[in-house]
């Protein structure tokens, strides 16, 4: 037997060549293919079947630099389907701030205020970095989790491996850290059904790092779904909205 994923790097783990940097084609590219991404959207929204939801809470949590605006088509779509879907009600995404246990303590709270006139276990649904915090969520109020899923969540990296680095550090004055235990904090995925979406075509985020590993696979909660998508535009690409459509009709599992 191979090396766990927790003494050895994603990129071994997986049984890939060593991960970098999307590259610079995908990343100038970003624009135009979201544009196009939106106007297939607006095409075809008249023409698809809106499926009947149970209504149960969807939270949606934008990326990095991103606020409800940013995936108002996501959460609209969600809604449209027949769930409670809202914003996540922290207006623009800057990163955690100060302690980070303490930081992601104060969310859960705060997520667990939104939820609390809803009935039923709440899925949570986050692009990009906000995906990192549905993940971690998932584990903090597991018992009130339905489902997660993540949509070019970077969760399973040993560095970097993105072109938002520089972003991160403009709003926060320092890069963000990531040790090697909070490297195998954040590839480990919650006690729930989890869900990540990603696409090998993503400019922003190495795809790679948005996968899981043999291990965590193993646990059969977790599952990588491919769509063909740039990174800007998930939140509104036809694909993406269908794969998450697909996943929040599925029935959770008991705690």
């Amino acid at each position: 037997m191979g090396p766990s994923t927790d003494t050895c790097s994603p990129s071994a783990a997986l049984g890939l060549a060593p991960i970098s940097r999307p590259a610079l084609g995908l990343l100038v590219s970003e624009p135009w293919r979201a544009a196009i991404e939106l106007a297939s959207h607006r095409l075809r929204r008249g023409f698809s079947k809106v499926q009947s939801g149970d209504g149960h809470p969807v939270v949606i949590f934008p990326g990095l630099a991103a606020d409800g605006s940013a995936v108002a088509t996501l959460r609209e779509h969600c809604s449209a389907l027949g769930y409670t879907a809202f914003d996540w009600g922290r207006g623009l995404n800057v990163g955690p701030r100060g302690d980070v246990d303490a930081w992601m303590a104060e969310l859960a709270d705060h997520v667990q205020a939104l939820l609390k006139p809803h009935a039923g276990r709440a899925t949570l649904v986050g692009w990009s970095l906000g995906g990192l915090y549905a993940r971690e969520l998932g584990k903090l109020l597991a018992p009130q989790v339905r489902r997660v899923i993540t949509i070019g969540t970077p969760f399973n990296a040993e560095a970097d491996h993105s072109h938002v680095g520089w972003l991160y550090r403009l709003l926060n004055g320092a890069p963000a850290r990531l040790d090697p235990a909070m490297s195998r904090r954040l590839r480990t995925p919650p006690p729930v059904p989890t869900a990540s979406i990603y696409s090998r075509n993503d400019g922003i985020v190495a795809w790679q790092t948005c996968v899981h590993g043999p291990q965590e696979h193993a646990s059969g909660l977790v599952r990588d779904l491919e769509v063909d998508s740039s990174h800007i535009g998930m939140v509104w690409n036809p694909r993406v909205l269908n794969a998450v459509g697909e996943l929040l009709a599925q029935p959770g599992t008991d705690h």
